[in-house]
């Protein structure tokens, strides 16, 4: 392992000094690409040196408990296995660091939700996730920014759209992406019937304007009036965008902005990252089967997680977990939900390198 660290001091070398270099960083797109390497190598690079700072300091200890006697001995002793637990725990951060890197990981994410089986009571549910990532959100110190908002009668949404930015966004959000059920009595059950009720949660990586060059030519733009719940009127101008990507027949609109040319802003920004995640999902399916869906096997139509009222339940699917905290949970305390998709992510990859 420190041999391959010795290779990744040299190719951190290499990018920092192509960074300095006039001609690259005209090149926005391959400037990017290699900023991004260099943030990714600057960590593991870190993690690698300080397991040889480990494990040489283990070598002198070992050294000098050889050569000690009486007390002296047992103080080298006890040195000794503290290093030992060090180099061992050094070596399995270095061994998770040299994993192959989701290309995604330093994204900003763009989530959707929307109603789906249930009706109204799947819009509702569709608003409690909403509540559930954004309060989440603030809590791991993110940006949190609302993009398009289709309210139903209820005050549900049958559809709603907002960024996520900041360190890690992409790495925890992924795995949110599903089917999502609920279980409970819904405010329009008379009987006091329990109901099953579902929300579908998409998780785009968001895309820079150099990762997916979009030819205006092939751009049908639409304006409309905004409306609200019901149908009725809320902007008394064309302040609606809706975008159709001809090539790949991807639509997005949006109108929660009073300009349109804000409104045209953001769903560009949301076109670009569903034709990057099309494109990335094509070339995942042409290397192999793997990735079907955004976590583990299978599609992206089963249902990843529940959550039952009546038992304060909480159940990931995907790995067997549940917690009975289904309250905390939507209060936006996904925190042990979200550490334990990630730390068997982790352990299953590992597995697979070895």
């Amino acid at each position: 392992m420190l041999q391959r660290l010795e290779s990744l001091e040299r190719e951190f070398a290499d990018v920092e000094a192509r960074l300095g270099d006039p001609q690259l960083i005209a090149d926005q797109k391959r400037f990017q690409q290699e900023a991004r390497r260099h943030k990714e190598l600057d960590s593991i690079v870190s993690i690698g040196r300080a397991l040889r700072g480990a494990t040489e300091d283990l070598g002198d200890a070992q050294e000098m408990f050889n050569e000690s006697e009486g007390d002296e001995r047992e103080i080298w002793r006890s040195e000794v296995t503290e290093l030992e637990t060090k180099v061992e725990e050094t070596t399995a951060a270095f061994r998770l660091a040299l994993l192959p890197k989701d290309p995604n990981d330093d994204r900003n994410a763009i989530i959707e939700i929307r109603g789906a089986e249930g009706g109204e009571e799947a819009n509702l549910f569709a608003r409690d996730l909403f509540d559930m990532f954004k309060t989440f959100a603030s809590r791991m110190g993110w940006k949190f920014e609302m993009m398009e908002g289709n309210e139903s009668d209820m005050g549900g949404f049958t559809s709603v759209t907002f960024s996520l930015s900041g360190e890690g966004v992409w790495s925890r959000m992924k795995f949110e992406a599903g089917v999502h059920r609920v279980q409970r009595v819904p405010k329009t059950e008379t009987q006091g019937r329990v109901h099953t009720s579902s929300a579908t949660v998409s998780v785009l990586p968001e895309a820079e304007e150099v990762d997916v060059e979009i030819n205006e030519n092939d751009l049908q733009i639409d304006v409309y009036r905004a409306s609200g719940p019901g149908g009725q009127s809320v902007n008394t101008t064309d302040s609606a965008v809706r975008i159709t990507h001809k090539p790949t027949g991807v639509v997005v609109s949006m109108q929660d902005e009073k300009s349109q040319l804000q409104n045209k802003a953001k769903a560009l920004r949301v076109l670009r990252s569903r034709i990057l995640q099309a494109e990335q999902d094509r070339q995942a399916a042409e290397a192999s089967e793997q990735r079907k869906s955004q976590m583990g096997g299978g599609g992206r139509s089963e249902k990843i997680r529940t959550y039952n009222f009546k038992e304060n339940r909480v159940s990931d699917h995907r790995i067997g977990l549940t917690v009975h905290n289904l309250d905390k949970v939507l209060a936006g305390e996904l925190d042990t939900v979200s550490d334990a998709l990630l730390h068997d992510d982790q352990q299953r990859r590992l597995a697979g390198d070895d």
